[in-house]
């Protein structure tokens, strides 16, 4: 329980210390962070160099190409090399993935930033290859989750490459580059208000950042329960999906199954057929089909009925004449007493039911018609980012109840608790001083930093008081700085603002929104311009708030050894 660090075996860690691999990033991190800030004569020590933290919140491509075009210029600046830690939600995190690729991204970032570039503007990933990294997933894991389909539908739509690189596996590469957390939340934690929602990822540990519970991330998902029952690694690409999962939309999909996997599954359909021992397919294929039409029917608020009957029909034909268990239509019509959301909830049901007669009946057990039942099964239940709980059943008065109890635990995207990482760097053990905030969200950029600041107050954590006027909120400005005594200090620069948009902010977040189709090659060269232009017109605003903190750390350090 107590191990010093997770070890190959899968040990789980309890602690609040930071692991060694980490540790021994920071000593050797630290040397850069002096060496640049002693290039802008600013005084510091080895031993007391401030720790920044670079934040990057949630908004899809928006995020994602508005974290780069940051990065670039706060390199061109000469300052990207203060940068302890990068920690990123949702789109952001497509970004850190893109980057981490390349070995030592942050020395050569003007060529990697091209590369980047140059894939994201290209041609997508085929469905051949779609289907065939869907079919790894599926077979591949003793849970599927709606995760590994969001990772094929949609993150490979917008990063255009299947990344199957390991976090664990890359690290050695980056001995040059800010350290990188990528943060999701217990979806559980966040339904019942118990337990610790915020759960981070790193090249070396998996695991809640308040409570101090972890396991090495090539662990991650793998079952503990008297022996370990080893899962493999997740790959990038999975990454990014559990990072993402703000985004989905049950309506697309459905359609995407409509539109893509059915197809898929009529030819499959049609090569069966020739099998006298398989099943009536062509009846089953017709079942599937009407499923999920009946889902997008229910979604959309017309009468399902028509599809109704004629699923309950080819199924009592497929059973012999014995009627299905599936529940009643009535009530999904119903709206003056159950309402939409009643209407779905029935339609769950009766979509878990219908699974339920094909995997009782051990029908459609054969690909890709398994694969279809399982994500309708998914889609009905909502289940994403499903993963053995590694903290089930152990116990430790440091860990709350909450998170021992269930068997599985479910991850999904942090912007839909906080859209930004604040409190991956909040862990005391962090120690940070500076925290440099870009905020990407679509509408409201103070949200965040209101939020956790509420948040931090509750939990009794140190961080600055926020107050945002009404006109900031609608007037944004490009540089706010919050800072409080025995807290790290808090720059907050929302991506859109009157300094590099002027009087046309809300035309710019039309034109970018978080869930259009990806953006052009001219778009992306756009927004790479105007995020940059955030720390073109703040770099002396940004280099005076590094030494402030930098010397406060540095003459408290004189201050004590007097």
């Amino acid at each position: 329980m107590s191990a010093s660090k997770p070890q190959e075996s899968g040990e789980v860690r309890i602690g609040h210390s930071l692991n060694e691999e980490e540790e021994e990033f920071v000593a050797r991190r630290r040397n850069t962070v002096l060496q640049c800030l002693q290039k802008f004569k600013i005084r510091c020590s080895q031993d007391e160099v401030p720790n920044i933290a670079l934040l990057g919140s949630g908004g899809g491509q928006r995020a994602m190409v508005g974290l780069l075009g940051s990065l670039v210029q706060l390199d061109k600046a000469g300052l990207l090399d203060c940068v302890l830690y990068l920690s990123g939600v949702s789109g952001s995190t497509w970004c850190m993935a893109s980057l981490y690729q390349e070995p030592d991204w942050s020395t050569k970032l003007e060529t990697v930033k091209n590369k980047i570039i140059k894939r994201i503007s290209g041609p997508g990933v085929s469905w051949t290859d779609t289907l065939a990294k869907l079919k790894k997933y599926y077979y591949g894991k003793d849970i599927f989750s709606l995760t590994d389909v969001w990772a094929v539908m949609l993150v490979t739509t917008y990063v255009k490459e299947i990344d199957e690189c390991k976090l664990s596996d890359q690290w050695d590469q980056h001995s040059k580059d800010p350290f990188p957390i990528y943060t999701v939340i217990d979806k559980q934690c966040k339904q019942r208000e118990e337990g610790d929602p915020w759960f981070e990822i790193s090249p070396h540990e998996a695991g809640y950042s308040l409570t101090g519970a972890f396991v090495g991330t090539s662990s991650f998902g793998s079952q503990f329960k008297n022996t370990t029952k080893k899962q493999d690694e997740m790959d990038m690409l999975y990454l990014q999906a559990l990072c993402s999962s703000v985004l989905a939309d049950e309506e697309e999909i459905w359609k995407w199954i409509k539109a893509l996997l059915l197809p898929e599954i009529k030819t499959a359909s049609e090569k069966m057929r020739q099998d006298p021992h398989s099943p009536p397919t062509d009846e089953c294929y017709q079942v599937l089909l009407n499923l999920v039409d009946m889902n997008l029917a229910v979604l959309k608020g017309t009468d399902p009925s028509a599809l109704d009957q004629s699923i309950r029909t080819t199924l009592t034909d497929l059973s012999g004449g014995q009627s299905q268990l599936i529940c009643q239509l009535e009530k999904l019509n119903d709206d003056k007493t159950a309402g939409k959301k009643a209407a779905k909830q029935y339609m769950m049901q009766y979509t878990v039911d219908v699974c339920n007669y094909f995997s009782s009946e051990r029908k459609l057990n054969s690909w890709p018609f398994d694969l279809l039942i399982s994500i309708c099964r998914c889609i009905a239940q909502w289940i994403w980012g499903r993963h053995y709980n590694f903290l089930h059943n152990m116990r430790d008065e440091a860990v709350p109840a909450a998170l021992l109890e269930s068997e599985t635990r479910d991850y999904i995207d942090a912007g839909l608790l906080l859209n930004s990482p604040y409190f991956s760097v909040l862990r005391k053990e962090r120690d940070i001083d500076l925290i440099i905030s870009l905020d990407f969200s679509e509408s409201d950029y103070f949200t965040t930093v209101t939020q956790t600041a509420e948040t931090c107050k509750k939990l009794k954590i140190p961080f600055p008081e926020v107050n945002i006027t009404s006109e900031d909120v609608k007037k944004p400005k490009a540089f706010y700085v919050f800072k409080g005594t025995n807290t790290p200090t808090v720059i907050h620069i929302p991506l859109f603002n009157v300094s590099n948009c002027g009087d046309k902010i809300d035309a710019w977040r039309k034109k970018y929104g978080t869930t259009q189709v990806p953006y052009s090659a001219e778009m992306i060269a756009e927004l790479l311009q105007v995020s940059g232009k955030n720390f073109t017109i703040n770099r002396a605003k940004l280099l005076e708030q590094i030494r402030v903190v930098a010397e406060a750390k540095y003459f408290q350090a004189q201050e004590r050894q007097i």
